[in-house]
């Protein structure tokens, strides 16, 4: 039984091809979205396919998530990011107890139970502090790529005080200080700090518990990661391939639908 989860975000498109009866991960992809959701679903289930060697035909059920979700009709069902993350976390880090998902435009905390049911979550996709592409626009004000911020950071000598967490008029500050003469090190540092601080004041919505998941694109950042554990004072958990992990979380959904239809 073969089941694909497609994860339609505003920035990337993600598949995993997963065999259902032992939840082994067979292929995955990932690609922009661009400005077409729906092709873009395609493409990486096409892709996906096409690594495991497989056929659009041999999928016993595909489940779409993501923002673009509604845009792939021959999705079996849709499901949300929510519900995708709480399942794909139970799954990969069962003695995590909130899930923090932060993407390129939005970012969710999500509390669940031992056994893995939500019990509480909370949004933000109003703000892009603290999200990707909080990271991106301050990786372009430093002349750097946004991958070069954690190994930046880990150099730092201290790191820079931000006093503002608003994308724009933290990149006027972040202008301001290598204009001052301030080392890109320390204010990779700052800004790693920063995200902490905006994504631990999300958290503060809900009763979080540790340890936590660190989902999503930002969570390859270690600088984040780590500035985070010192904020909360707790574990912070990266699964593997945390980019695609509520991709597998639709997959495990298509393998839970298909089988209460078998039973």
């Amino acid at each position: 039984m073969l089941t694909a989860g497609v994860d339609i975000g505003s920035l990337t498109a993600k598949a995993v091809i997963l065999q259902a009866e032992d939840n082994e991960v067979l292929a995955t992809a990932l690609l922009p979205t661009g400005w077409q959701p729906r092709q873009a679903g395609r493409q990486v289930v096409a892709e996906a396919l096409a690594e495991a060697g497989l056929q659009r035909a041999d999928l016993t059920a595909m489940v779409a998530t993501g923002y673009g979700r509604v845009s792939l009709p021959e999705a079996k069902a849709t499901v949300t990011e929510v519900s995708c993350q709480a399942r794909a976390i139970h799954a990969l880090v069962p003695q995590a107890r909130t899930v923090l998902d932060i993407g390129g435009q939005d970012s969710k905390v999500i509390a669940i139970n031992e056994q893995g049911h939500i019990q509480d979550f909370a949004l933000n996709d109003r703000c892009a502090a603290g999200t990707g592409r909080f990271l991106e626009v301050m990786a372009e004000a430093l002349a750097v790529e946004v991958a070069q911020l954690s190994e930046l950071a880990a150099k730092a000598g201290q790191p820079s005080k931000l006093s503002s967490i608003c994308t724009v008029f933290a990149e006027s500050e972040v202008i301001g200080l290598l204009a001052a003469g301030e080392m890109r090190e320390n204010i990779a540092a700052g800004l790693c700090a920063a995200s902490a601080q905006r994504i631990a004041s999300l958290m503060e919505q809900i009763r979080y518990t540790s340890p936590v998941a660190l989902v999503g694109g930002v969570a390859y950042n270690k600088g984040v990661q780590y500035a985070l554990e010192e904020r909360i004072g707790g574990l912070v958990v990266v699964p593997d391939n945390p980019q695609l992990t509520c991709a597998y979380g639709a997959a495990l959904w298509g393998a839970d639908m298909v089988s209460a239809d078998v039973n």
